[in-house]
């Protein structure tokens, strides 16, 4: 727990911020030594956002090679049923397949579905509640055994056994179970353990999905990684994310957790079954590192090819590669909005006016500074719906005036939200935030100076990142713990207010562990809006409804947003086939990456 003096470090970020504007602002112009990578034509660097939203190096991939990623967090799990943070759904696609995927596309098509373990895209009926697809041939477990329609069923009858599997999206059983009737595989009295009535499986080749209530953006949810096959004498219940068992081109060779992860190829796939995975490197290798600066250096240094959270370099890295490797660098909009939100289980922010004197006292520009600034952070988060999803307003819509009139923090506005709330002399909390993310961790000590303006003293505790869905994920740690703030970020499942949205407001996702709705926000209003939504099956009547929502939330002070996300990107030299997507928030989409040569 810490609670030192802050005003040095939110100067040097400040200094920070304004060298990485400068730098940014020189890329952008091409400027810089011509003997440098600023044009990427000096030391191989494909140049400054060569692989934003569009494909750099796309024809200099080759087969084999290792290609080399370092990272200051692991994964929450490996399991597909389990896994939730974005960089494990862009990475298990080496392991794991789908009916259907996200496209591998830069950019905005990358956010659409295409085949994968199917033969094509869902013949739906037309009342919307019956998908029915068919299996391609020759698609295989890396022991060589057929995927059967049943291997797929029983893989997503494992999101049911949340007392085991908790942590990952339920989407697909709010959709297919609403009324909680099927208890999981692991309970199921059928022989088979096949037991959930709503998939049907008529023969190997052949899987139908029978929706009680159609659903819009039910294809999307087929597309997350929690709607892969597992195999059931494979699977091994809450170890099983320690070697999941391959239906992809790469299958796990060793996995220490918290130290390192290698995959190889799985030598039963084959590329004439899978039209998604061109499998271009022999091995994929992940190395985790406790200090995010470290781990930056070795990137610079050229040591690894990219960092697989892909939540951008530190301000000490991004500050050297701007002076020194510009061409390596990628400054995309990412889908993510960072924030902080307030357990409504801590008192005093179950009243709405201690959570809006938050939203007053703090200053939403050092906030943003500490972030990276406009550029490496992003705009200032005015609201909770993010720039890519249909209905989001973006910066127009700013009820709080966040980054209008009380960018800079209104004390007078927060210390008469302090006296409505019956705390006119302020109180003291505690502020939550994953302990290897310096960026977060400088956002909270920023926030901490800005509340002590109004009379509000904050403790900040750094925990585990890695350890997320047990101590900021359980409702019981966080009301035990007091954690009145807690500092994290969220980009969309599926690019929809309910595949970003649904886990974080509706009263349904509030989980014993594993937990998204870390406000606990239980709206009769909010859930119905959620309820129109999927039964709205226009495209501009389902924008206005997440709009409604997005206003409902904010309406509630339940969140304070920090930034729009913007981040800077690191790609090696070696790396090919380069280019960010929206199916994955931004990041760099890790299943075609290749590499230029081997070392």
């Amino acid at each position: 727990m810490t609670t030192q003096r802050t005003s040095g470090r939110r100067k040097q970020a400040l200094a920070a911020a304004a060298v990485v504007a400068a730098l940014l602002t020189t890329a952008a112009c091409g400027g810089g030594d011509s003997d440098s990578d600023g044009g990427g034509s000096k030391n191989g660097a494909a140049g400054f956002d060569a692989a934003n939203n569009k494909v750099a190096q796309a024809d200099q991939a080759k087969k084999g090679g290792e290609l080399k990623f370092a990272s200051a967090q692991d994964a929450d799990s490996w399991d597909t049923t389990r896994g939730y943070y974005g960089f494990m759904w862009n990475f298990s696609r080496y392991y794991s397949r789908q009916l259907v995927t996200n496209a591998t596309e830069p950019g905005k098509a990358g956010a659409g579905v295409t085949p994968d373990l199917a033969t094509g895209l869902a013949k739906v009926s037309d009342d919307g509640k019956t998908y029915t697809y068919t299996l391609r041939d020759g698609i295989t477990w890396e022991d060589g055994k057929p995927i059967t329609s049943k291997d797929i069923k029983y893989g997503i009858e494992r999101v049911w056994a949340q007392d085991v599997l908790s942590g990952g999206p339920t989407y697909l059983k709010e959709v297919l179970d609403p009324e909680g009737k099927y208890q999981g595989p692991y309970k199921d009295k059928s022989k088979d353990k096949l037991g959930l009535k709503a998939i049907e499986t008529p023969d190997d080749k052949t899987i139908i999905f029978k929706l009680p209530k159609a659903n819009s953006d039910f294809e999307e949810m087929l597309a997350l990684t929690s709607a892969s096959p597992v195999r059931q004498d494979k699977d091994t219940k809450s170890k099983y994310g320690l070697h999941p068992f391959s239906s992809g081109p790469y299958k796990f060779q060793s996995y220490e957790p918290g130290k390192s992860l290698v995959l190889v190829r799985n030598t039963e796939w084959k590329q004439e079954s899978d039209p998604v995975r061109k499998a271009y490197p022999d091995k994929i290798s992940i190395k985790f590192f406790s200090n995010a600066n470290d781990l930056d250096a070795r990137l610079i240094a050229g040591d690894y090819d990219l960092d697989l959270a892909q939540t951008g370099l530190s301000p000490q890295g991004r500050t050297t590669a701007l002076k020194q490797h510009k061409g390596n660098l990628d400054n995309p909009v990412s889908g993510y909005i960072r924030y902080a939100v307030f357990p409504q289980s801590v008192k005093p922010f179950d009243n709405i006016h201690c959570r809006k004197a938050v939203l007053y006292g703090a200053d939403h520009v050092s906030l943003q500074t500490a972030r990276g600034g406009p550029v490496a952070g992003g705009e200032i988060g005015t609201n909770m719906l993010p720039p890519s999803v249909p209905g989001a307003e973006g910066q127009k819509y700013d009820p709080y005036e966040m980054a209008g009139a009380n960018k800079n923090g209104n004390v007078a506005k927060a210390k008469e939200e302090l006296k409505a709330c019956g705390k006119p002399n302020g109180f003291k909390t505690t502020i939550a935030v994953r302990n290897n993310k310096p960026v977060e961790v400088a956002t909270a000590e920023s926030l901490q100076a800005s509340l002590k303006k109004i009379g509000i003293t904050v403790d900040i505790d750094q925990y585990d990142g890695a350890q997320t869905p047990g101590i900021i994920g359980s409702p019981s740690n966080v009301k035990k713990k007091g954690y009145g703030i807690i500092i994290m970020g969220w980009g969309p499942d599926f690019p929809s207010v309910q595949g970003y949205g649904l886990p974080l407001w509706h009263s349904d996702y509030i989980l014993d562990s594993g937990n998204n709705n870390y406000a606990l926000i239980k709206d009769k209003t909010i859930d119905g809006l959620f309820e129109d939504y999927v039964n709205t099956l226009d495209d501009a009547g389902k924008a206005k409804i997440a709009t409604e929502i997005n206003h409902k939330v904010m309406e509630g002070g339940y969140y304070l947003p920090f930034v729009f996300e913007k981040f800077i990107n690191w790609r090696s030299n070696r790396l090919a086939n380069v280019y960010t997507t929206d199916g994955y928030s931004g990041m760099y989409d890790f299943v075609n990456l290749g590499l230029k040569s081997t070392k």
